[in-house]
């Protein structure tokens, strides 16, 4: 079951080596493969008690629907419903569940399909299409629908990668879907993989793939069709995973990745063995006052720890710069720290190009900025912008004057924590300006693989993802800080 993404991984990857310049294409089913069923089934009765005052579903619990859309007399059945009622119930859900409200009102996708679904949409030569048994006469309000849910994953279904069933309400699914496959291979597309929820859809497509080019995929949710439908080499599975899908060395070249918190020797050990470019590392002076050193936290809020080691900003910069990486310099303070962190980095070859500064408006101020900007031109100058998130939503004419203000500053990236209600429209707005954006505060690989999708400009993780082998300090289970052991063998040196 956990494969079926891997599965789709390594077939993509082939059939991408096998035709370079070919358009390829990967079809997805919507009803039970894209979207979850049950919402709409549990909006439509719950629509039913609004309009004739009854209670029947009002404790109905979504994972309490186990049945086909088709149905719903199976679950009418298991419920304390009246004989008398049930035939209403059932004329009620028949003209209502198809009804434009429901369409758009009720749609829910599957967790994880959407970010499949961009991620493909963002691959060169690749296209997503729509193979439906739904009837033309919804195509509106099929891409409506669809095209809201994606907004929030930047994904969008254009009208002409959506194939519908042309025989109407009536007409042959199955024949439909045949169709659908032929259609868009006609229009230039080599299919490499068909999802769908249907055994029989999948059996019908097998039946025109002779060659099996096409990798079938099955997704195990609600079907009404028998499982015993499914062709021998179809590959079934319930999670849309993105962990699996996506391989670190397919990651957007574009993107930036930042591994957050090199402040100790673990994370600087375990950043320089890594792939990734950009380390950051939170730096202050030293309660001396007199050395630069590297510590997120303040010494009024925590205290130096008697066993505490502090790394000095020369002691990451040395090999940083002999691996021929980049540093991202959180700033904690203001005033004399800028001038000694500027005399530590005109001691090093940096250009600026691998260079970044980060640190909040309050604490750098417009000097701060400016001085930053007047030594390195070239580098990355960032501020976080989380506190403005409500204005850019609300009044974006007095954010977007407040953010041109901090680029006159020399400010050229804005950072928001992955945490941020609406943040797929704050980067719209951000891109829209001309304005970079970065995002943190990314906890594990699989939110990092979705704030990925996202293509901002950069993304600052603490790259704590086992799946490849790293071990960043910060979010672990929940949300607690690791503790780092050094164990020594005979054989390696482990953490």
């Amino acid at each position: 079951m956990k494969e079926w993404m891997k599965k789709l991984q390594l077939h993509y990857e082939r059939i991408r080596s096998l035709h370079p310049e070919d358009r390829l294409m990967i079809l997805f089913d919507i009803d039970g493969t894209i979207l979850d069923m049950r919402h709409m089934i549990l909006s439509t009765l719950r629509s039913f008690d609004n309009r004739h005052g009854t209670h029947y579903f009002r404790d109905l619990k979504i994972e309490n629907i186990q049945v086909h859309e088709t149905d719903i007399v199976a679950l009418l059945d298991k419920l304390a419903i009246q004989e008398k009622d049930i035939a209403r119930v059932v004329e009620w859900y028949e003209k209502n569940f198809w009804s434009a409200d429901s369409v758009m009102e009720s749609h829910r996708p599957f967790m994880g399909v959407m970010e499949v679904i961009r991620w493909f949409q963002i691959q060169p030569k690749t296209f997503v299409g729509l193979n439906t048994g739904r009837p033309e006469c919804i195509r509106a309000d099929t891409l409506h629908s669809l095209n809201k849910i994606g907004q929030e994953f930047k994904v969008r279904f254009g009208n002409e990668f959506l194939y519908m069933n042309k025989n109407g309400w009536e007409g042959d699914i199955v024949t439909s879907k045949i169709a659908g496959v032929l259609h868009f291979q006609k229009c230039g597309y080599r299919i490499f993989a068909c999802v769908d929820n249907e055994p029989e859809n999948l059996r019908a497509i097998a039946g025109v793939d002779p060659l099996k080019q096409i990798l079938l995929l099955h997704a195990d949710t609600l079907f009404k069709s028998k499982r015993r439908r499914l062709p021998p080499h179809a590959v079934s599975g319930k999670r849309y995973d993105l962990a699996t899908l996506i391989q670190e060395k397919a990651l957007p070249k574009h993107v930036q990745f930042v591994w957050h918190g090199v402040n100790d020797e673990v994370n600087l050990r375990q950043f320089l063995a890594s792939g990734i470019q950009w380390a950051e590392c939170d730096v202050r002076l030293d309660p001396a006052r007199d050395r630069v050193i590297l510590r997120d936290d303040s010494f009024e809020s925590v205290p130096l720890q008697e066993d505490e080691r502090l790394l000095t900003l020369e002691d990451v910069l040395d090999p940083i710069c002999h691996t021929g990486k980049s540093v991202k310099l959180d700033l904690k303070e203001n005033g004399n720290l800028i001038d000694r962190v500027l005399w530590v980095l005109r001691r090093y070859s940096f250009d600026g190009m691998n260079l970044w500064f980060n640190g909040r408006v309050d604490e750098l101020k417009q000097e701060g900025f400016r001085k930053l900007a007047g030594a390195f031109p070239q580098s990355v100058i960032q501020v976080p912008i989380d506190s403005l998130v409500p204005l850019i939503l609300s009044v974006p004419g007095e954010a977007l004057a407040l953010l041109d203000k901090f680029r006159s500053w020399g400010v050229n990236r804005f950072s928001m924590s992955w945490k941020s209600s609406n943040i797929h429209r704050v980067l719209d707005k951000l891109d829209k300006w001309g304005f970079e954006a970065n995002i943190y505060n990314v906890p594990d690989l699989e939110s990092f693989l979705q704030a990925v999708l996202l293509l901002p400009a950069s993304v600052t993780s603490d790259f704590n993802f086992p799946k490849w082998h790293y071990y960043g300090r910060g979010s672990g289970e929940n949300q607690k800080r690791h503790s780092y052991k050094i164990v020594r063998t005979t054989q390696s040196l482990s953490l």
